[in-house]
C-alpha cells in the first residue's frame, strides 16, 4: 500500500500537480486520482514517479505496510 500523504509531499517538493504528473505518466487525471485514492500503481508508473519526483527513499512511500 502506498503512503499517499508522503507521495503528495514529494509531488509538492518537486513542483508537480496531480494533473501534471498524470500527463507525464501518460494517464488521465481521473485515472491518476483513482489510483492515488486506492493506493495502487503499476511498477512502470512507480519507476517513473521515482525518477520524475527525485524520490530518494521509494521503499518508505511505495512499499509501506
Amino acid at each position: 500500500m502506498i503512503k499517499v500523504n508522503l507521495l503528495k509531499g514529494e509531488m509538492v517538493k518537486a513542483g508537480y500537480t496531480q494533473a501534471k504528473l498524470a500527463k507525464e505518466l501518460g494517464i488521465s487525471s481521473k485515472t491518476f486520482y483513482l489510483k492515488l485514492k486506492k493506493g495502487v500503481f503499476n511498477s512502470n508508473e512507480i519507476d517513473a514517479m521515482i525518477d520524475l519526483l527525485g524520490i530518494s527513499d521509494p521503499v518508505g512511500i511505495f512499499f509501506a505496510k
